[in-house]
C-alpha cells in the first residue's frame, strides 16, 4: 500500500507467479516415474514441503500471489498430450481427500505469508477426468464448499485455465459458456469468493466473461510485443460491460526483465498485475522452471533471479 514504481501505484496489482506444480501428483502408474528427481522417486508431499519452505523468500521479494490449480498444469511447460493423471476430482466431480489435504497445507502456508492464491479448478488435458457436464458443475460446488468450510480469505477462483483453448472436452468450460460457472460459483459462495477464468496468450475474453468476472485474467504467452500487452488491457477497459474490476496477467513466458519495455513492465504501466510462467526448456538444467516437474522451488536460475530482482524493485519487497 502506498508503493509506487516509476510513478505507477503498485497497490492492488497482484504481482504473481505460476506455481501450479506445488500440489501436483500423478495417479497414472505408467507416467509417475517421469517425475523422479535428483533426490529420488516422486513424492508429492515432499514437493509441497519444499514449495512451502520457499514462501517466505518469495514474499520477501514482494510477491503478492501464486497460481495453483486442482488439475495442475502441464509438467512439461507445453504438452500436446497429457497422459498423466493429475486431478483433485473423481469422475463424478467429488473431491479426493488426499489432494485437498495437500492443497490445504499450501493455502494455509500462503495465508501465513500474506500471499493470495489464484486457485484454478479445471485445466485442459485433465478435464476429461470428469464424466460429464453434471460432474463439472458438481466439482465447482464441491470446491466452493470446501473453500468456505476452510475459511480461507486469501483465495480467489479461476474456474478454468485458458478457456478459449480447443482441447477442453466439456463445452461448459469453453469461452462461450464458462460465465455460467463463474456465476454458479459466486452464487454458491453468496458472493464471498471472487471468481474469474482466463483466456490463452493473446486471447481476449468475450463480453460474457468480462461481465460475469470479479477480476479479469489475461495471458501474455504468444503475445508479439509489449504494445500488444497494452492493447489487451485497453480492449478490456473499453468494453461497455467492463465494471472497473482488476486486470491481471497470471501467465506470461516473456522474460528480458532488464529491457525498459519488457512485458512485466508494460503490464504494470498499463495498470495490470503480471505473473511469471517459467518452464524448463529443452536442454536446460533442474534449476530452471517453476512449471516443470520435478521442480526446483529455489531461485537458482537467471530467469527466476531476473523476475524477483525486478519484482523487489517494483514493490520494495517486504
Amino acid at each position: 500500500q502506498g508503493v509506487t514504481w516509476q510513478g505507477v501505484s503498485m497497490q492492488g496489482l497482484l504481482m504473481n507467479s505460476r506455481m501450479v506444480q506445488a500440489n501436483f501428483d500423478d495417479l497414472n502408474p505408467e507416467t509417475r516415474h517421469l517425475w523422479d528427481g535428483p533426490d529420488g522417486p516422486w513424492d508429492a508431499e515432499a514437493n509441497a514441503d519444499r514449495f512451502i519452505a520457499m514462501l517466505p523468500v518469495y514474499a520477501a521479494h514482494g510477491l503478492d500471489a501464486v497460481t495453483l490449480n486442482l488439475q495442475g498444469g502441464s509438467p512439461r511447460g507445453y504438452s500436446a498430450d497429457q497422459p498423466w493423471h493429475n486431478s483433485a476430482y473423481r469422475a463424478d466431480g467429488t473431491l479426493r481427500p488426499d489432494y485437498l489435504a495437500r492443497t490445504a497445507r499450501i493455502l494455509d502456508a500462503c495465508d501465513r505469508e500474506g500471499l493470495v492464491v489464484i486457485l484454478g479448478l479445471y485445466y485442459f488435458g485433465q478435464d476429461q477426468r470428469l464424466a460429464d457436464e453434471a460432474a463439472v458443475r458438481r466439482g465447482v460446488d464441491e470446491a466452493v464448499d470446501w473453500l468456505l468450510e476452510g475459511g480461507w480469505t486469501n483465495v480467489v477462483i479461476e474456474i478454468a485455465n485458458e478457456v478459449d483453448y480447443p482441447p477442453y472436452d466439456h463445452l461448459i468450460l469453453k469461452e462461450a459458456r464458462v460465465h455460467e460457472l463463474i456465476l454458479q460459483a459466486r452464487e454458491r459462495s453468496s458472493g464471498r469468493l471472487l471468481v474469474s477464468a482466463s483466456t490463452r496468450g493473446d486471447g481476449l475474453p468475450p463480453d460474457s466473461m468480462i461481465d460475469a468476472a470479479d477480476f479479469i485474467l489475461l495471458h501474455g504467452n504468444s503475445v508479439p510485443n509489449a504494445d500488444r500487452i497494452r492493447e489487451m488491457v485497453a480492449y478490456v477497459e473499453s468494453r461497455p460491460v467492463y465494471r472497473g474490476v482488476p486486470i491481471v496477467f497470471n501467465e506470461d513466458d516473456h522474460f528480458d526483465f532488464e529491457d525498459d519495455d519488457c512485458f512485466m513492465k508494460a503490464a504494470v504501466r498499463a495498470g495490470a498485475g503480471w505473473g511469471l510462467f517459467d518452464y524448463r526448456m529443452e536442454g536446460e538444467g533442474f534449476e530452471q522452471g517453476f512449471q516443470s516437474v520435478p521442480t526446483d522451488w529455489g531461485i537458482h536460475s537467471e530467469r527466476k533471479r531476473g523476475f524477483f530482482r525486478l519484482l523487489r524493485e517494483m514493490t520494495g519487497g517486504r
